[in-house]
């Protein structure tokens, strides 16, 4: 289960992002290029912005959903990019990382932001089950 794998990644040292990226190139989702680009994505883009693990999760619906791949179905790409915030939205309320993880630090961050890496990968799995 790749939501298992990811918290595994995440509680070892992954960032958030890398975390949901590393696992998905273990399920043979995505590609394993794809996991130096996430790390930049790791906290809100460094800057408190997107939740890192919406990013990866994002990342991976394009890769197999938008230009130029085997489905190469821009529109359907986007269905499913906005699918996959407004489910975060109603199990989280935001998306921005700041909001997210306000006043939390050390353990106490690490444990709430385990919980949006779980909600990201049962969003991503849910999304990807569904073709084109």
């Amino acid at each position: 289960m790749l939501k298992n794998r990811a918290l595994e990644l995440f509680k070892n040292g992954y960032s958030c992002s890398e975390s949901i990226i590393q696992a998905c190139v273990e399920a043979d989702i995505c590609d394993k290029e794809l996991l130096p680009c996430a790390t930049t994505f790791s906290a809100g883009m460094s800057s408190g912005c997107l939740c890192g693990a919406i990013a990866a999760a994002q990342m991976v619906l394009g890769y197999h959903f938008g230009r130029n791949n085997k489905f190469n179905n821009q529109v359907f790409a986007r269905e499913k990019a906005a699918a996959l915030v407004e489910e975060f939205k109603n199990r989280n309320k935001v998306t921005c990382c700041k909001v997210l993880s306000a006043g939390l630090v050390g353990s106490a961050r690490k444990e709430h932001c385990t919980k949006l890496v779980a909600d990201a990968c049962e969003i991503l799995e849910n999304l990807l089950s569904v073709k084109v």
